[in-house]
């Protein structure tokens, strides 16, 4: 159990090897450090002293209810302070400053990211997102035609559309499998997935947890079951890194990519790409490396000249991240996804339907979805953002219809309650 003096031993160690925080963020993970006590995380998820102080650390706009986290998330400001602080000493001198100062940081990200996920830092790659991560396996296996690739309906529309340029391209076979939302267990998932590989299928790529209704999908049974008949497995951890816990060796993948300008808190344009050290030999790189790379997993970095200040910011992201802790941040984002979804289903059961799991912490986390009845979900958006100054995504799928709505560790209760509480109106009284 965690205490006041070993928060402040840990966020000191971390400090003394990543970059300094700025003294604003510091008093307010120590005045945090203080509400928490040694208090457990679910015992935590709900204390507005400790999850105030949080907030404070970050410079909002007031004026707006932001429930639209899973697209980018904002970075706290002495992230921020850091970022702005790396370009302007770059921009002094940018071929001294930037290339001979500030890039050879990376390593030092490379590094804190390897042990965050648990893996080797030969493994871990820098990328500016989970699209550029996951186009990198995606375009990088050698396929020939006939080779067949397993996705779900609901994959990342920019995957899909990666993987149907291969289909154009060299003949591969792209098969679409759908799944019932919520699904009714685990093990319909893994059957989903059994039943579509065969003899040709060569690669299937599924997500951590869904962007559409949050579903946290059993990665490792399907990483498990894959291997063992030969099958590469790529995993979208777009919304997953720093959203709950988890680490390589509890997935047992070959290969992860995500974004960590969502969940992590880091600047906009920032991911990383995982590549098993057996593996990048015969994983091309998207953008040309030379053959003395070919073990290299550096040469998924070889994106020509781009501004160091960015990824080197990743790392005061980090420390803030582990100056919360993964579970308490876990905890939150349930209790808020909670407090709105239930309240919802239960004022509004003829209009609204939540397709998140809602009693299974393995099956989902802070995203949440809930399906609208008789209202379109643009116009509910729209309605929501206008009147009440309220920012959610509206998702219209081939199986289901509604809103997306992911908090942050900043969100306050009286946010989504908000939302709740507009929601339902919409939903009885029509949102004209």
């Amino acid at each position: 159990m965690s205490t006041r003096r070993s928060f402040l031993g840990t966020l000191a160690g971390a400090s003394a090897a990543l970059p300094a925080f700025h003294p604003h963020a510091v008093r307010r993970l120590r005045d945090a450090a203080a509400a928490a006590g040694g208090r457990p995380a679910a015992e935590l998820a709900d204390d507005e002293a400790y999850w105030g102080e949080i907030r404070r650390a970050f410079d909002l706009d007031q004026t707006l209810v932001n429930l639209n986290n899973g697209g980018v998330s904002p970075t706290p400001s002495h992230v921020l302070a850091q970022m702005e602080r790396d370009l302007r000493f770059a921009n002094e001198l940018p071929v001294e400053h930037m290339w001979g100062v500030l890039e050879p940081r990376i390593e030092q990200v490379r590094r804190e990211l390897a042990r965050e996920f648990g893996c080797d830092t030969e493994e871990m790659a820098i990328t500016r997102n989970a699209s550029e991560a996951l186009e990198t396996l995606i375009f990088g296996l050698d396929l020939k035609p006939g080779d067949e690739v397993i996705v779900t309906t609901q994959n990342y529309p920019r995957m899909l559309t990666a993987w149907e340029t291969r289909a154009r391209r060299h003949g591969i076979v792209l098969k679409r499998i759908t799944f019932d939302v919520p699904p009714p267990s685990a093990d319909y998932l893994v059957e989903r997935f059994a039943q579509a590989m065969g003899p040709r299928t060569r690669v299937v790529e599924v997500t951590h947890i869904t962007n559409l209704t949050g579903q946290i999908m059993p990665v490792r049974r399907i990483v498990d079951m894959a291997r063992a008949r030969g099958i590469e497995t790529f995993v979208d951890g777009a919304h997953a890194f720093a959203q709950f816990p988890f680490t390589r060796d509890e997935l047992g993948v070959d290969y992860y990519g995500t974004s960590l300008h969502k969940w992590l808190l880091a600047p906009v344009g920032t991911g990383f790409l995982y590549v098993r050290k057996a593996k990048q030999r015969a994983l091309w790189p998207l953008m040309a490396a030379p053959a003395a790379m070919d073990e290299d997993v550096r040469k998924y970095e070889e994106i020509g000249t781009h501004p160091a200040a960015n990824h080197n910011a990743i790392a005061s992201a980090l420390t803030f991240h582990r100056a919360i802790g993964a579970e308490r941040k876990a905890a939150r984002l349930r209790f808020l996804r909670d407090r709105w979804a239930r309240r919802v289903q239960k004022e509004a059961p003829d209009r609204a339907r939540i397709l998140t799991p809602l009693d299974d912490p393995k099956q989902a986390c802070g995203i949440g979805f809930v399906a609208l009845t008789g209202v379109d979900p643009e116009k509910m958006t729209v309605w929501l953002r206008r009147k009440h100054g309220i920012v959610v995504t509206p998702i219209t799928h081939a199986q289901f219809a509604g809103l997306r709505v992911t908090p942050n560790v900043y969100t306050t209760p009286a946010e989504v309650d908000l939302l709740a509480e507009k929601l339902v109106d919409g939903l009885k009284n029509g949102v004209a």
